[in-house]
């Protein structure tokens, strides 16, 4: 697709533009229709709102009508969606559809921008298919004029999946599920309590008809004894499998066992399983005290997660550009996430990758039906298999690895940690945990955190390694944990003791760590401020007129600010890597005194702890308060440490889940590559590295190749791919700002090769 440097603002003048959610509702549709519609009219196109779903299409008159900027204020924090969704009989038969296609012809309506799940979005394309059909029928009837007909020639369509079973395939995540994981988290977390207390068997059944995702993420992320799936059943004699493993807990002095099932989990012969059966087999066969919690709609509700929040206005800034980039050949696409980036995938190709799922699954060929849910399952259906199932092997390997902690704690350190203990002793290795960081790994501390780098330590540091005897080790943390790595790699020359694997596994809550775009422990940051700010607009709403200024942590690195400002709807995110003079300011200043002239009476603005050594949070503070006199009042926030608090969300526990055994699996390779004549030896490059998130894979990176990507002065990494969604929260603020359009998603193809020829996703 050739991208012409048009000016985006002009690109949807004297068009018009209309959203409808549609299906099963999920977290995070609101932010999508927010994004669409705030996006589209930035384009000067015409946004009309679809009330309930294609019904409203359907019946047409005050179901469709026109969206204005203030109309999706304060939507972003609201689970569901606002404007409605129901399931339609009538827009199945042609003649609904035909009435539908009359209500868009008299708006002069040709661009439908649709959120909802694969049934929704199939409908969606047979409208389009047969739309030039559907005018010929109107133009018979006499129902519209030639005049209409010619303007509305073709209409485009652009999808966005939201569901919260994340079972569409091309997307790495539909909007809702990572909302729908946090619900089922917290649940978890409130029965594994009570469970410890008695001694119980805990059977948990979540959402999933047909898509295991929700069961196996819940599984991983809380360490579950079993899990049901329906692309997967368990091999024949299941059950004599599953009560061993639960006497077996149980004997390891365990206190509780837990089991996930999906709701749409079945056996291999095609019988439901359900909660009530495996809560029979193990009361009558173990006799254990069994509970069992069917969460129904719990997981559709709530406030969307932060994740949701930007990924469901990510989609719909790329939803637009594709309506307004799109021509009559351009087939229907669904934007999706791939890795952290968003894409464009051919409609149809999904869909039928969806369907060949349920396909494979009926023929049986359950291998497949894993491979045809994505890398992304396949990866979590492997590590949990791996974590969940596998016994200690009798040999020993006799190899010591040695794990660490540095820096400052963040929520998901301990899955990681946990994780690559149990691969590890999988392996038949020794693990050994060292307490204080990288002074305990010098004074031999194994059995709380240090802010000390290596560099003091060095000598001691090889004397330990030589007396313990310790063939890798692998260092979790941020910044320090990269930079001490790295000086361990540079004392190599010095000291032969260090010649052995590492590996630096990223976790701080400031995603500051060159070489990964994602950090364990910034999700749940990322939460923690979107949920505080959410409640302080709502004080906010009350009051009218109140402009807030709230200062987040990360060192200079603008991550959590300018996710957060996304995540929470903030007029303004002060971040180090974006610079901003006092003009930068007053321009801000001005934006929100004529904000406050709008229905829209309220101000959210994040300011980075170290964005500007003069523009102080109480600089900005007085500043605001100042020039806002007699038009707003301020309020300000230090957040502070709750931010490197709490549970670690889905994501964290689940990312840390696969860091930590994909850690020590690499190790594991390295030493075979490194043992020479009786002994280990590594001194390459190559074998002591930073496990990082690289746009769509897990990848290993030297350390030393990393020096050059990194501001070692301000601790961050010298290029950030979020910097780019930094226009976007402008936008959506209602800043006049150039968007650039030149690194918009091309179309992709989905691969439908037959499965034993893998193959890259083709350009």
């Amino acid at each position: 697709m050739s991208h012409t440097s048009m000016d985006p603002t002009k690109m949807g003048v004297g068009r018009s533009i209309a959203v409808l959610t549609s299906g099963g509702d999920a977290q995070g549709m609101n932010a999508a229709v927010r994004a669409t519609v705030r996006v589209g009219l930035y384009t000067g196109a015409k946004v009309y709102f679809v009330h309930e779903g294609y019904q409203g299409l359907v019946d047409g008159g005050d179901n469709i009508r026109p969206a204005t900027w203030e109309s999706v204020s304060m939507m972003l924090q609201l689970g569901g969606t606002v404007i409605g969704s129901a399931r339609c009989m009538d827009f199945r038969g042609r003649e609904g559809r035909t009435k539908a296609a009359l209500n868009l012809v008299k708006l002069g309506i040709t661009n439908l921008c649709v959120i909802g799940g694969d049934g929704s979005l199939t409908g969606a394309n047979q409208f389009r298919t047969e739309w030039s059909t559907l005018l010929i029928d109107l133009l018979k009837a006499g129902k519209i004029t030639k005049e209409e007909a010619k303007r509305s020639s073709h209409l485009n369509i652009v999808g966005m999946v939201g569901s919260i079973d994340n079972d569409f395939c091309g997307t790495d995540m539909t909007i809702g599920t990572d909302s729908a994981l946090h619900r089922i988290i917290e649940v978890v977390d409130a029965i594994t309590t009570t469970a410890q207390s008695h001694q119980r068997t805990f059977i948990l059944e979540v959402m999933g008809r047909h898509c295991g995702y929700l069961a196996l993420v819940t599984a991983l992320s809380c360490g579950a004894d079993w899990v049901f799936v329906p692309e997967m059943p368990p091999e024949e004699g299941w059950e004599e499998h599953l009560c061993r493993r639960l006497a077996n807990q149980r004997a390891r002095g365990c206190r509780l066992n837990v089991i996930i099932v999906a709701e749409g989990a079945m056996s291999r012969d095609g019988n439901a399983i359900s909660s009530e059966d495996i809560k029979k087999l193990v009361e009558k066969s173990l006799g254990f005290d069994t509970r069992t919690t069917v969460l129904g709609h719990v997981q559709r509700g709530g406030t969307p997660s932060a994740f949701d929040r930007i990924l469901g206005s990510r989609m719909g800034v790329e939803a637009v550009m594709a309506l307004l980039e799109a021509t009559p050949e351009t087939p229907a696409c669904v934007v999706s996430l791939s890795g952290n980036q968003a894409v464009r995938l051919p409609l149809m190709e999904c869909v039928q990758v969806t369907k060949d799922v349920t396909t494979a699954m009926a023929e049986r060929r359950w291998e497949d039906a894993i491979k045809l849910r994505g890398k992304s399952f396949e990866n979590n259906w492997n590590t949990y298999k791996m974590l969940a199932h596998i016994n200690p092997p009798d040999t020993k390997s006799n190899i010591n690895v040695a794990i660490l902690n540095v820096g400052a704690p963040c929520a998901g350190m301990n899955a990681a940690v946990r994780s690559a203990v149990r691969i590890g002793i999988i392996q038949g290795h020794n693990m050994l945990a060292v307490h204080d960081g990288f002074e305990g790994l010098a004074h031999g501390n194994f059995i709380t955190w240090l802010f000390l780098l290596p560099s003091k330590y060095i000598e001691e540091i090889s004397l330990t390694i030589a007396k313990f005897n310790i063939h890798s080790l692998v260092i979790i943390g941020g910044f320090e944990a990269y930079v001490g790595g790295l000086e361990l790699v540079t004392a190599r020359e010095k000291y032969e003791e260090l010649c052995i694997p590492m590996v630096v596994i990223p976790a701080t809550v400031s995603n500051n760590v060159p070489g990964s775009d994602f950090s364990i422990g910034a999700d749940t940051a990322l939460n923690t401020i979107t949920s505080t700010c959410d409640r302080i607009k709502q004080s906010a709403a009350g009051t009218k007129r109140r402009v807030f200024i709230i200062e987040t942590m990360g060192g200079y690195c603008g991550y959590l600010a300018t996710m957060a400002g996304l995540a929470a709807g903030a007029d303004a995110a002060y971040i180090y890597e974006d610079k901003f003079s006092i003009r930068d300011l007053e321009t801000n200043v001005e934006h929100l005194v004529q904000k406050m002239k709008t229905d829209v009476k309220r101000g959210l603005i994040l300011r980075n702890e170290n964005c500007n050594a003069n523009y102080t949070t109480d600089f900005i503070f007085a500043l605001y308060s100042e020039e806002g006199k007699g038009v707003f009042d301020c309020r300000k926030n230090i957040l502070g440490h709750m931010q490197q608090g709490g549970t670690p969300t889905p994501f964290d526990r689940n990312f840390g889940t696969k860091m930590g055994s994909k850690a020590v699996l690499w190790i594991t390779e390295k030493l075979k590559e490194v043992y020479r004549h009786g002994r280990i030896f590594a001194n390459t490059p190559d074998s002591a590295c930073l496990l990082g998130m690289r746009k769509r894979a897990l990848t290993f990176q030297p350390l030393a190749d990393l020096k050059d990507q990194t501001d070692f002065e301000h601790r961050i990494p010298k290029t950030s791919w979020w910097l780019k969604l930094r226009p976007i929260m402008k936008i959506l603020a209602k800043y006049n700002i150039p968007l650039d359009t030149s690194e918009h998603a091309h179309m992709e193809h989905v691969i439908k090769k037959k499965l034993s020829v893998p193959e890259p996703l083709m350009k």
